[in-house]
C-alpha cells in the first residue's frame, strides 16, 4: 500500500535528512532521497565572486521575497537547451505551493526591467533553509538571489544552508560536501533553534553584507 505524500509527511522527512524527486517534469511520482554526501554552504565563509560584487553594486536587479513563488516554481520547473527535463514534477509543485501558503516555503526573486529574472526556493524550518533550486533567466540572476538569501539568513540568526549536493555553481560560494552522520547532527541542532525569515534585503543592506565579506579587498577586478 503506498502512503499518500502530504505536505505534512514532507516536513517530517525533511527533518530526519530525506528530500523528494521526480525521475522527470512528467513523472506523476517521487522517490526519497538521502545523500551518503550532503551539500551544504557555510553561512560563515560564504564567499561571493568580485564580478558579481561588481553587478550587485550596480543595482541591475531588484530583489523581493515571497512574492512571486508560483513563478519561481514555474521558472525552476521549465525545460531549456542546457536543461531539457527536471526533477520538479506537478506533485511537488502542489506540495510546496502548500508550504508556501502555510508560511513554510520561501521564494527569493529577482527582477529586470518589471520582469522575473530568476530566483530560488526552498523551505525554513527551525534555524535551517533547505535550498530547493534556482534558475536564471538573465546572466548572475541567481547568483544574486543566492546572495539575497544568505544575507537573510545570517540578518535572521539561521545556521545551516542545505545544498542538498554540491555543484560548480555553488562550489565558487564555499559549499562543501559532509557525511550524512555530519548532516544529521548539523540539522537536529538547526531545528532546535529558531530564526526569523524576514523581509527582502534592500539594495543598501546588500551592499552593506557585500562589504562584511572578508575577501572583499576592492571593488574592482
Amino acid at each position: 500500500m503506498t502512503t499518500e505524500l502530504t505536505s505534512e509527511l514532507l516536513l517530517k522527512a525533511y527533518a530526519y535528512g530525506v528530500f523528494p524527486m521526480a525521475k522527470s517534469r512528467e513523472d506523476r511520482t517521487v522517490f526519497w532521497v538521502q545523500p551518503k554526501l550532503r551539500g551544504v554552504l557555510p553561512l560563515e565563509s560564504f564567499h561571493i565572486p568580485r564580478s558579481l560584487k561588481k553587478t550587485i553594486r550596480r543595482g541591475f536587479f531588484t530583489v523581493t521575497v515571497d512574492t512571486a513563488f508560483d513563478e519561481v516554481m514555474a521558472g525552476c520547473a521549465e525545460t531549456t537547451r542546457v536543461r531539457p527535463d527536471t526533477w520538479i514534477n506537478e506533485q511537488i509543485v502542489h506540495l510546496f505551493t502548500e508550504l508556501h501558503h502555510a508560511g513554510v516555503a520561501h521564494s527569493v526573486e529577482v527582477w529586470k526591467d518589471g520582469k522575473l529574472a530568476g530566483g530560488l526556493y526552498g523551505l525554513a524550518m527551525g534555524s535551517a533553509f533547505f535550498g530547493e533550486s534556482m534558475f536564471s533567466r538573465v546572466t548572475d540572476s541567481s547568483k544574486t538571489a543566492l546572495v539575497a538569501l544568505v544575507a537573510m539568513m545570517r540578518r535572521g540568526d539561521f545556521t545551516l544552508l542545505d545544498t542538498q549536493f554540491i555543484t560548480d555553481h555553488l562550489a565558487r560560494f564555499g559549499t562543501i560536501e559532509i557525511s550524512q552522520k555530519e548532516y544529521l547532527v548539523e540539522l537536529a541542532a538547526a531545528l532546535a533553534r529558531s530564526a526569523t525569515w524576514g523581509a527582502s534585503p534592500t539594495q543598501r543592506e546588500l551592499e552593506a553584507f557585500l562589504s562584511e565579506d572578508s575577501q572583499d579587498n576592492t571593488h574592482t577586478s
